[in-house]
């Protein structure tokens, strides 16, 4: 984040709620609507859907003199509702089903993403839906788009149709100390491809105006997905395989274990800098 606020040649594809896209927090010049089944700005402040969408989005996109982490602002967001906005409340982790969470990612794909930020959990799982979903998985394989999601809340072992697929990395949320928080998922798919990233008590952008904390990893997941995104800002000849290996080359050295590394995005930027050669011209 000292180095740049990103390049508005990355897209980021946020499939999550709505977004507050007139916060005054927000740089709506680099916020763009893919209209799925709802308008990609909020109709409903109090919404959960609302405060998911614009809480994530803050993270990722919000002014640098904001509360919010702020990581990349001048990167493009691509905004792809996926919550309808029907409950009111502080739900840590909306749901999607999977054949829903299968087309919106096709669309951002469509649309240019880049990475895509999967802050959700799937709903109503079924064997012809979750085989539209890896469908969908595959084809970001395919375009070289990067999967990150939230590992989940359950405070579980195991994984889901999302984070058990090779090409997603999953996130596991961890306090100020590096620890993973106790309702955060673990899993041997997890900690061998996945990282941890800050999820406990983070302040960001309220749907309504005012600044607000959330946790859980849904609140980690752009955390690692704003790191891909200004790496790939200053290495845009980058290939989405060389940015994950950085990533990976940087962590500490993965055992067998279902807790994934800490994400340090300042090491795999050296990674970067020795097999990419020279960073970008501002």
């Amino acid at each position: 984040m000292e180095r740049g606020s990103g390049s508005p040649e990355v897209k980021i594809g946020l499939i999550d709620g709505p977004v507050v896209t007139q916060h005054p927090d927000l740089t709506g010049e680099h916020l763009h609507e893919i209209l799925g089944s709802s308008g990609g700005t909020c109709t409903q402040a109090n919404s959960a859907a609302c405060l998911h969408g614009t809480f994530v989005a803050g993270i990722l996109s919000a002014r640098r003199s904001s509360a919010a982490p702020a990581i990349c602002p001048d990167c493009t967001l691509l905004i792809r509702p996926i919550f309808t906005e029907t409950t009111a409340g502080r739900e840590h982790m909306p749901s999607a089903t999977p054949r829903e969470l299968a087309t919106a990612i096709v669309e951002c794909i469509g649309s240019g993403a880049r990475v895509i930020n999967l802050s959700l959990a799937l709903a109503q799982p079924s064997v012809k839906d979750e085989q539209a979903l890896e469908e969908a998985l595959n084809l970001a394989v395919s375009r070289g788009v990067i999967i990150v999601a939230a590992a989940g809340n359950q405070g579980t072992l195991g994984s889901s149709a999302i984070t058990r697929h090779p090409w997603v990395i999953p996130v596991v949320a961890c306090d100020f100390r590096g620890r993973p928080i106790d309702e955060s998922n673990l899993g041997s798919s997890i900690g061998k491809r996945g990282f941890r990233a800050p999820g406990d008590s983070i302040t960001s952008l309220g749907s309504e105006g005012q600044s607000l904390a959330l946790g859980g990893t849904s609140v980690a997941v752009p955390f690692v997905t704003g790191a891909i995104a200004l790496l790939w800002s200053e290495f845009p000849s980058a290939t989405a395989v060389q940015i994950k290996l950085a990533l990976t080359q940087a962590s500490t050295s993965r055992r067998a274990s279902v807790v994934p590394p800490l994400l340090d995005a300042a090491a795999a930027y050296q990674v970067l800098l020795v097999t990419n050669g020279r960073r970008r011209t501002a």
